[in-house]
């Protein structure tokens, strides 16, 4: 019974932070406060339940240096000209025809080299936004074209910070889950072009290819160069070099170009990776304005806060019950069918993609048969699911920096394709069936 109180009076304060716009930092710090008071009415002293919340919080307090380079790195891409020469580049490829299949492809390649689902948005999304309303094709669509696109690279990015604190929560290797990852994308991802080509046909209107490039060569000089940085990202991502390493490469090659090619000088570039990259023309800094240190300040909060929760609900055991019923779940349908839907109802009451991975790793730790299947699972339901919660920060914060409607989540194909074939695969592979029946590209999942 008490249980059930901690857990409906945390609901309902996330709720009314979501309904009054107050920040979520807010409700989770509510929240800690709920379940320190529920661990002190189970018996437990302070300094045991200060030393719960340590033990999750240590668990993700590598990412939390790594949240910082990534800050760096996406201040230091916008001054070195790197998102600018690969948008301009890029852009030059969309054809009405085919327009929304480009858009989501064009913001898979940025989701990829950033790692950022919202800085993808706020960079290529809001550039296809531009693209597609001069062209007159439909805004619903090709929000739900960016937004399918920003979260295929936020799911599998070696520089993404969802994918990061999966390694960390189960303790497995970065290229290793691409790897898997990999393998259960095939499938949707081609259905998801497919779809959105077909969509593309049927919605042209006789539209034109637009350039975007002067737009950008008013702050930059847009050179094969500047796409440098990003270069670095994939060649030593291809040869599994550590995470940090990479990213501080890329962090010294994109200084180096702002320097030489953007022409800024290095305090101001020290200015720019510590508080991020503001324009002076009105339209650029619509579209480059962001990254920074500071801008992960907030994210770093959030993870730091709702870590601690599975600290504090481990050592209670506070959702032990719930976890029972998850189990049970699991053995019934597949695990995989049993975290899609304890994701759908996680993603609906923490309305953020970092609690929900952390509260749905904490329900169904234990039950994978390695940890690969569990890391694989997370990123196959957690990450992609909470961007389909309308009030989750996760789809808030994005079509709010591109200006779509929440409609534009009914278009976001691949987040719908991907778990609906994991979910058939898993269901195929519990059968025995004979492996030819079983090959049909839908991942490395296993049942319970």
């Amino acid at each position: 019974m008490l249980e059930t109180v901690s857990l409906a009076a945390f609901m309902i304060g996330l709720f009314v932070c979501l309904l009054s716009g107050i920040s979520l930092v807010y409700a989770l710090m509510a929240g800690y406060l709920i379940f320190f008071g529920y661990g002190l009415v189970r018996g437990h002293g302070v300094a045991e339940l200060l030393r719960m919340s340590g033990s999750g919080v240590r668990k993700v307090r590598n990412i939390l240096i790594t949240f910082g380079l990534i800050g760096m790195l996406t201040a230091l891409w916008r001054a070195a000209g790197t998102i600018p020469a690969v948008v301009s580049y890029s852009s030059q490829l969309i054809r009405p025809s085919a327009f929304f299949m480009f858009v989501f492809l064009l913001n898979c390649l940025v989701s990829v080299l950033t790692g950022t689902s919202l800085g993808t948005a706020a960079t290529m999304g809001v550039i296809c936004m531009a693209i597609g309303s001069a062209m007159r094709m439909s805004p619903v669509i090709t929000g739900g074209a960016v937004i399918s696109g920003a979260y295929f690279g936020d799911r599998c990015s070696p520089v993404s910070t969802s994918a990061l604190l999966v390694c960390e929560l189960t303790g497995t290797d970065i290229y290793d889950n691409i790897r898997r990852m990999a393998a259960s994308s095939v499938l949707p991802l081609g259905l998801t072009c497919l779809l959105y080509y077909l969509m593309g046909i049927a919605g042209t209107n006789g539209g034109v290819t637009l350039n975007v490039r002067p737009i950008f060569e008013r702050g930059f000089v847009i050179h094969w160069l500047a796409v440098l940085p990003a270069a670095v990202i994939l060649i030593l991502s291809v040869f599994r070099v550590k995470v940090r390493m990479t990213l501080s490469v890329s962090i010294a090659v994109a200084f180096l170009t702002g320097m030489f090619l953007q022409h800024t000088g290095p305090l101001e570039l020290l200015k720019t990776a510590v508080y991020g990259y503001r324009a002076a023309d009105p339209e650029l800094a619509a579209m480059m304005n962001g990254g920074g240190m500071m801008s992960m300040v907030r994210l770093a909060v959030i993870i730091t806060i709702s870590s601690s929760y599975a600290g504090l609900f481990e050592g209670t055991h506070l959702l032990d019950q719930l976890k029972l019923h998850m189990e049970e779940v699991g053995r019934s349908f597949t695990l995989y069918g049993g975290m899609l839907f304890a994701t759908v109802v996680v993603a609906a009451i923490a309305c953020n993609q970092t609690l929900t991975i952390i509260l749905v790793h904490q329900l169904f730790c234990g039950q994978e048969r390695e940890r690969g299947e569990m890391a694989v699972n997370l990123e196959n339901t957690a990450v992609v699911v909470a961007p389909l919660i309308p009030w989750s920060i996760a789809a808030a914060a994005p079509l709010a920096s591109i200006g779509a409607s929440t409609a534009s989540l009914f278009a976001a194909c691949y987040l719908y394709l991907l778990p609906l074939c994991c979910l058939i695969g898993s269901l195929i592979k519990r059968r025995p069936e004979p492996a030819a029946r079983m090959g049909m590209g839908f991942g490395p999942l296993r049942h319970s």
